[in-house]
């Protein structure tokens, strides 16, 4: 098929294989630094990145609530990564389905245990900050009316029976990367599964009170637009860290991911400015992450022309996709994060497999030979990766919220609590005391 396979497959195979070497055998410098920098670089898109972000979104009595949520799902996805998540995720693959027990309390996970060229401690770690990022998106879908025990317990339950599973079939030995699906940083394994988790929620939760005559608009877009501005710095090390390495993979994406978070910031803004007669703040920074997840799966595959039509088509797709969730099918995924992480994901997966080909010019990649029919069946096992995690994060998804609903007495606060607003509700402190 002449796919060009990404470092980050190879590593994550040679892990699930369990390839260990002293250092002094294979250990590269340059590439264990640049990890290093990339692991910081997507914890600080969680916190403060992204807790600011949906923080500036939210009414001023529950800004404090939403900032507790990132934080304290950072503290106990890191907890299950350890124990069991990594494990799942990475260990000796069991059916192409899920990882095995044996890197239980990351059981070989030593000084001189390696990945490829950098420490597999290293490895684990910056593949921790993608599991803590994608439950922390999905806190956007149900924000102000959940209660704090659910999304500990929702968190807990999705990481481990959903998030690492996919991981595992992407990037961890399992079918879905033996098939040969191209998803360079996390289209299928972080934004889809965030996306259809997040409509799933906010379709059994229900809306906000008032929703969809009575919105309450953004109490601080100051907090949004610095939030946006660390996710869009913070999104290098996602994308670029994803090569495992200090090489040209990374660094044609960063260079496409600043490309196409440009792009879709643009793009939403001026269709914003066309339609309502003024562009937004609120919109450009939606655009930016539209942009941003969905160069993730194309981003070390795609050239810098190619990184520009996604962000174009990013910023435009999304845009309605927002539109047509809230005021056609009358869904209060309350931060947008399915028709921007979710069609997003899909959009760029679906991408990944036309601007990688090597056929179009100045807009082709680096992924695949010139041949129709190579293109149309990489496409269609992109199509194939985009429908399996659907489903399989839709149904998991719905029946872990159904439990922890039963296991908390009602996952959703009452009308009073979600008036009164859950920084008193569920913390009895305030976010702002002035």
């Amino acid at each position: 098929m002449g796919i060009r396979i990404t470092a980050q497959r190879v590593l994550a195979a040679a892990v699930s294989l369990g390839a260990v070497a002293a250092f002094g055998d294979s250990l590269e410098g340059g590439d264990t630094a640049w990890i290093l920098t990339s692991t910081a670089l997507v914890l600080f898109m969680t916190i403060p990145g992204l807790a600011l972000f949906y923080g500036g979104l939210v009414r001023a009595n529950s800004v404090l609530s939403v900032l507790l949520q990132c934080f304290a799902i950072t503290c106990l996805v890191t907890i299950l990564w350890l124990i069991l998540g990594y494990s799942l995720a990475f260990g000796d693959s069991v059916a192409s389905v899920v990882g095995g027990l044996g890197k239980f309390l990351y059981n070989g996970v030593g000084e001189d245990a390696m990945s490829g060229t950098i420490p597999e401690s290293i490895f684990a770690t910056f593949q921790l900050t993608f599991a803590i990022i994608t439950p922390a998106l999905i806190v956007g879908a149900f924000v102000e009316r959940i209660r704090f025990s659910a999304v500990l317990l929702f968190t807990a339950f999705w990481s481990l029976l959903v998030y690492a599973p996919i991981t595992h079939w992407v990037w961890g030995g399992g079918w879905l990367g033996g098939m040969g699906l191209m998803d360079f940083a996390g289209g299928t394994v972080v934004h889809i599964t965030a996306g259809t988790a997040a409509v799933v929620a906010a379709v059994v939760l229900g809306p906000r009170r008032g929703f969809p005559d009575h919105t309450q608009p953004p109490h601080n877009m100051t907090l949004t637009i610095a939030g946006a501005a660390m996710l869009w710095v913070g999104w290098f090390g996602f994308n670029g860290g994803s090569a495992l390495a200090a090489n040209g993979d990374a660094a044609m994406a960063l260079t496409v991911t600043h490309i196409s978070a440009a792009a879709g910031a643009f793009t939403w803004m001026m269709i914003e400015w066309a339609r309502y007669g003024k562009p937004s703040a609120l919109g450009a920074v939606t655009g930016m992450v539209a942009g941003l997840g969905t160069i993730t799966p194309a981003s070390g595959f795609v050239g810098p022309a190619g990184g520009l039509v996604i962000g174009i088509a990013a910023g435009s797709v999304c845009f309605f996709a927002t539109n047509f969730m809230k005021r056609t099918l009358k869904i209060d995924d309350s931060l947008d994060v399915f028709p921007v992480h979710g069609v997003g994901g899909a959009l760029g997966t679906i991408l990944t497999g036309v601007f990688a080909s090597t056929a179009l010019g100045i807009f082709a990649g680096q992924g695949f030979t010139t041949e129709m029919a190579t293109i149309a069946s990489q496409i269609g096992v992109q199509a194939l990766g985009v429908l399996a995690t659907v489903a399989y994060t839709a149904i998991g998804t719905f029946i872990i919220l159904k439990v922890v609903d039963l296991l908390v007495g009602g996952a959703r606060v009452s009308d009073e609590e979600e008036t009164e607003g859950l920084d008193l509700v569920s913390h009895n402190e305030r976010g702002y005391t002035l």
